[in-house]
C-alpha cells in the first residue's frame, strides 16, 4: 500500500474476499537521506494514511524500508544516465528492480506454510492465464493492459519478470477511475479525497525536476547549436536539463527551437526551428537488453525478413502504434521500425512491445539510438 486512494481501495476489495490478508507499505525513499533534518518527510504521511486505512479494515500492517536498495538499483543507475544525456525512466525500474524484486523477497510465508503469497497492487492493469496444454495445469501469466484506458499503468510494469507476474494481483484492472474513488467514499476510506501523486516519485515536493537533479550534478555547461545553420544560438549548463522534442527558449530565433539531438562526446544540444520540422520525426529505433516477460518464448518472426508485427509505446501516455520488430542473432538488441515516423524519441527512454491487438504486454528494453531514415 502506498497511501493512496487506489491501493486503499484494492485493500477494501481483497478484504472483502476470503484471504488471509496483511499490508506492507514500502519506504523508498527519504528526504532526511538528502537534507539530514526531520522536516519534509513525505513517506511518514503516506505511512500513516497507509495505518488509517488499515485500522478502519482491521488488517495488520507492516512498513518495509527499501531505501538502500532503491538506491542502488534505481536512483544511482538513473543518475548516471542524466548525468551522461539520456532520459531513463526510474518508475519502470522500481517496479522491476524494488516492487516486484527486493520487496517479494520481503514477503512473509503465508499462514499455511505455502512460501508462495499472492502479491496485489493498485496499478490499472489486468492480468489472465493463457490456455494450457495440460488439462491439469495452469496457463502462463500474461499481462494485459486496463480497461481505463486512460489510466493504464502497464507501461510502468512491462519490465517485471514472468515470476513477479505469475504472484501478481490487480483488483482494480476491471474498473474505471472515477468507480475507484466511489467506491472509496462509499466505504468511508481515509484516502477517499486523497490527490494523486503524479511524476517520479523521489522529486515529491521539491518543485522543478532540474532543480532536484542539479542538487547531484555539477554542473557541465556546453553550446546549444542550431543544426540548420550550424551557428551556437545558446550555452547549457547541462544535458540532462534538456530532452529530445522538448521546446528551448532562445532568444533571437525566429521560430520556437526544439531539441533534435544531444552529443555526449561533445557536451553539444541541437535545436532546431518549428515543432514539425522533419529532424524531430523518428522511423526506427536500436533497444538494448530487451526483456520479454515470457524470457524463453520470445515471439517467432523476430528473424524473419518482414520482422515479427506489435504494437509498441515509447511513453506512459501515448497510444500504442504498429512496428516491425527485429532481434539481432544471438543477443537481446531489438531494432524496431515504425509504420509511421514518430516525433520526439530520446535515448534511454523505454521501448515497450504490446501485441498487434495493443493490449498484451510482451517486454520491453531500452532505446540506445534513433534513427530518422
Amino acid at each position: 500500500m502506498s497511501g493512496g486512494v487506489d491501493s486503499s481501495v484494492t485493500a477494501k476489495l481483497l478484504a472483502d474476499q476470503n484471504y488471509d490478508l496483511s499490508a506492507v507499505f514500502m519506504r523508498n525513499w527519504d528526504t532526511r537521506d538528502e537534507s539530514g533534518s526531520d522536516k519534509g518527510c513525505e513517506w511518514e504521511k503516506d505511512w500513516e494514511d497507509v495505518q488509517r486505512v488499515c485500522r478502519l479494515l482491521d488488517l495488520p500492517c507492516e512498513m518495509i524500508d527499501l531505501s538502500k536498495e532503491y538506491w542502488n538499483q534505481v536512483f544511482e543507475p538513473s543518475l548516471r544516465q542524466w548525468e551522461e544525456g539520456v532520459t531513463p525512466n526510474p518508475d519502470i525500474w522500481c517496479n522491476r528492480e524494488i516492487k516486484f524484486g527486493a520487496l517479494l523477497e520481503h514477503l512473509p510465508i503465508a499462514s499455511n506454510g505455502s512460501s508462495k503469497t499472492w502479491f496485489a497492487t493498485g496499478h490499472y492493469a489486468r492480468k489472465k492465464w493463457s490456455d494450457s496444454t495440460i488439462a491439469s495445469e495452469r496457463g502462463r501469466p500474461q499481462l494485459l493492459r486496463a480497461s481505463d484506458t486512460t489510466k493504464d499503468q502497464t507501461y510502468f510494469l512491462a519490465g517485471i519478470s514472468e515470476q513477479g507476474l505469475d504472484r501478481a494481483l490487480f483488483p482494480l484492472g476491471s474498473l474505471l477511475k472515477t468507480e475507484v474513488r466511489e467506491l472509496a467514499k462509499r466505504h468511508r476510506l481515509p484516502t477517499a479525497e486523497r490527490k494523486e501523486s503524479m511524476g517520479i516519485c523521489f522529486v515529491g515536493k521539491k518543485g522543478k525536476f532540474g532543480d532536484f537533479i542539479s542538487s547531484y550534478i555539477p554542473p557541465n555547461p556546453g553550446l546549444i547549436v542550431d543544426i540548420s545553420t550550424g551557428s551556437t544560438v545558446a550555452t547549457h549548463t547541462g544535458l540532462w536539463n534538456y530532452t529530445i522534442g522538448q521546446g528551448a527558449r532562445i532568444p533571437g530565433m525566429l521560430k520556437r527551437a526544439f531539441v533534435v539531438r544531444k552529443d555526449i562526446k561533445s557536451n553539444t544540444i541541437y535545436v532546431a526551428p518549428g515543432a514539425n520540422n522533419p529532424l524531430l520525426l523518428c522511423h526506427a529505433i536500436q533497444v538494448a537488453h530487451f526483456t520479454f516477460i515470457w524470457a524463453d518464448l520470445p515471439p517467432a518472426g523476430l528473424h524473419s525478413d518482414l520482422g515479427y508485427r506489435a504494437n509498441v509505446k515509447l511513453m506512459h501516455r501515448m497510444q500504442p502504434v504498429m512496428c516491425s520488430v527485429f532481434e539481432s542473432p544471438g543477443t537481446n538488441n531489438v531494432t524496431i521500425k515504425f509504420d509511421q515516423p514518430i516525433s520526439g524519441i530520446s535515448p534511454g527512454q523505454v521501448a515497450v512491445l504490446y501485441d498487434t491487438a495493443g493490449e498484451w504486454v510482451l517486454g520491453c528494453g531500452t532505446i540506445t539510438d534513433t534513427s530518422n531514415s
